[in-house]
């Protein structure tokens, strides 16, 4: 077994997610690399809950500029992050749980994909460059280049474990084990 699947699990639950109880929509948070869409495949087979990708609602010229190396603006996050929110007001309307991965690197992206509701969690999946850069360096088939990693941690705006509706949780961990541990600390809440 590596390193990485014989480290504990850090699980770390808000305060406002433990006063809101168990959440019907989970987006996996964090830079790129740090295994959002392996993690939320993951839960999503453990929980029965559909799952949508977030890169696949970039606009193209976001990939493109993503490709080329050209860190994204707000502007340009702007009709990806609507379409997230909308997808997670979809579900909220029919009743439904789902999980949608998003970087969602500042407070006021999280701000406007929750749309002011507690039934939506942001799982963040936290490591350091160091930690992340190797992943980005091995994948193979994705937009997203080592070069860009600077420009995510740069961008990114932890949660705030007092505000937000946030479960964080340590990349360090083997990823089957994370998506257990954060199903099973979803489990045991409230609702």
């Amino acid at each position: 077994m590596s390193d990485i699947g014989q480290k504990a699990v850090t699980v770390s639950l808000s305060r406002r997610l433990r006063q809101a109880g168990r959440p019907c929509v989970l987006i996996v948070m964090g830079v790129s690399g740090c295994g959002k869409s392996t993690v939320a495949q993951l839960m999503a087979g453990h929980l029965g809950w559909p799952v949508i990708e977030g890169d696949d609602l970039h606009t193209a010229s976001n990939i493109a500029r993503m490709s080329s190396g050209i860190p994204l603006t707000d502007a340009d996050r702007a009709p990806w992050l609507d379409r997230i929110a909308a997808q997670v007001a979809a579900w909220g309307r029919a009743g439904q749980c789902g999980i949608v991965t998003c970087s969602s690197l500042k407070r006021k992206y999280r701000e406007h994909i929750a749309g002011g509701s507690a039934a939506v969690c942001f799982v963040y999946l936290k490591g350091s460059r160091e930690d992340i850069a190797p992943r980005l360096r091995q994948r193979t088939g994705h937009f997203m280049p080592v070069a860009m990693l600077d420009s995510q941690f740069a961008t990114l705006e932890e949660p705030d474990m007092e505000e937000e509706v946030v479960m964080a949780l340590d990349v360090n961990a083997a990823q089957d084990h994370l998506a257990r541990q954060a199903c099973a600390h979803l489990a045991a809440l409230p609702g």
